[in-house]
């Protein structure tokens, strides 16, 4: 599988990329995969070297998807590295958190660009070799697309109107046999929530806020995006699939006072 993955060399997105080398390596194949991401480039290098470790071809690189021309630049560099693409894990995102009255342009724009157009203009420039190949997109997008949350800025509103754009790609692309869907996490124990999670009073009361009993680890949600990617989602096309543990569905069952009630 030839795929390229942003977002590529922490979390969610590291996990994917080793998730599919796997995957090719079970089969007897060296996957083919195109890391991306605007940290510095000794992540990537990390990256890279464990790849090499599981038979994979990697070609790392740096780049920032909050720009209008990256996007087109790095599906360019994969496609002609790769001589195509299978498939496009489009999962870099940011956020800058703060109440939407003091909310500066700049902070919203920025958000935008990258959690929400970077996907557009990956896909635009990845439709010729994913149409080639009869391939699949996925965005990660967030709970937070689908629930509000107060204070976290342009971030639920840009992956609101991410799972929006991947819907419509889906209507647009499914005729070229393209799928697109994006997969909604819920909290994940990443780099970017360490701090919160070195808590360990918080880190409990956040694993029982979820009816699974724990919050997810990147590998939970590398997992489905690796189902999404694959031939067992074949029919699956212009879905948000949230991998929450179900903790968006839990609000209910913590009301306060709802032990009361049910005790009658």
């Amino acid at each position: 599988m030839r795929v390229l993955v942003t977002g590529a060399a922490s979390g969610i997105g590291r996990a994917t990329c080793l998730r599919l080398a796997r995957d090719a390596r079970a089969r007897g194949q060296a996957a083919k995969i195109a890391a991306v991401d605007f940290v510095p480039l000794r992540e990537l290098d990390s990256l890279i070297e464990d790849l090499g470790k599981l038979d994979a071809e990697a070609l790392a690189l740096h780049a920032d998807m909050g720009s209008a021309d990256a996007p087109a630049q790095v599906v360019a560099e994969a496609v002609g590295r790769f001589g195509g693409l299978d498939g496009l894990v489009s999962n870099a995102g940011i956020n800058r958190p703060g109440a939407l009255l003091q909310y500066s342009v700049d902070d919203w724009d920025r958000v935008f660009a990258v959690n929400t157009r970077a996907t557009w203009l990956l896909a635009k420039a990845a439709h010729p070799a994913l149409k080639a190949a009869r391939g699949a997109i996925v965005a990660v997008a967030s709970m937070s697309g689908s629930n509000p949350h107060a204070n976290l800025g342009a971030y639920g509103p840009s992956k609101a109107a991410l799972i929006m754009l991947v819907q419509v790609l889906a209507q647009e692309l499914g005729p070229d046999g393209i799928r697109v869907n994006t997969l909604s996490p819920g909290m994940v124990r990443t780099g970017m929530t360490a701090k919160v999670y070195a808590d360990p009073r918080i880190a409990a009361e956040r694993d029982a806020l979820v009816p699974l009993g724990r919050v997810a680890t990147p590998d939970d949600v590398a997992d489905v995006i690796a189902f999404l990617l694959g031939p067992d989602a074949r029919y699956v096309n212009g879905h948000d699939l949230v991998v929450d543990g179900g903790v968006s569905g839990n609000f209910l069952g913590r009301l306060p006072g709802l032990s009361r009630i049910t005790r009658g």
